[in-house]
């Protein structure tokens, strides 16, 4: 079932999100409709903030950057690149920081440069509740680090300049509104 992405302005994406346990009610139907819900929207990763529960628990699919010939020199790693975070930390970010311009699907329309570290290490859990520690660099640690976020109650938006947010800012309160144009479904606070 694909559900409405909460828009920017939504309390929902300021929370922190709750641990959960291998017992939460569904799961697996959730995650289901979740990568359903972030495709049907070209995404490549969702957090449940975003669709309005505020757990730890956010998805990535980043196979469809594969065929970009940007990430050429990384083309096998993100082929099959398709996992489910739960309960995750990020233990330790390292590596040069570098710019990359973002974007989500809670803030349609609005695309700016965000710096984040190259690598990071990560403790989760997958949809089997089986506990992973890991390594990851490139586009794979940004998506991870921009879903994280989420259930972190951050936005992207956050890591921007003083000036930057400002510049933004009508967009922002826009959307909040539902004065934008979108492919896909969305519920708007106000």
């Amino acid at each position: 079932m694909i559900l409405p992405i909460r828009a920017f302005g939504d309390p929902v994406l300021r929370k922190v999100g709750k641990e959960i346990d291998k017992d939460y009610p569904d799961l697996q139907e959730l995650i289901d409709n979740m990568f359903e819900t972030m495709n049907s929207a070209n995404g490549i990763g969702l957090a449940a903030p975003q669709i309005g529960l505020d757990i730890r628990l956010f998805i990535i699919d980043v196979s469809p950057l594969a065929e970009d010939e940007d990430y050429e020199d990384i083309k096998d790693e993100l082929i099959d690149f398709k996992k489910v975070f739960i309960n995750a930390k990020i233990l330790e970010e390292s590596g040069e920081e570098w710019k990359f311009n973002e974007g989500c699907l809670s803030i349609p329309d609005v695309r700016e440069d965000v710096k984040r570290k190259s690598t990071i290490l990560i403790e989760y859990y997958d949809e089997n509740f089986v506990k992973h520690t890991e390594t990851f660099s490139d586009i794979r640690a940004r998506v991870i680090q921009h879903e994280y976020d989420h259930i972190e109650g951050t936005l992207f938006t956050d890591h921007l300049s003083a000036l930057k947010k400002k510049l933004v800012k009508g967009k922002l309160t826009k959307i909040s509104q539902g004065e934008v144009s979108i492919s896909y479904k969305m519920r708007f606070p106000k």
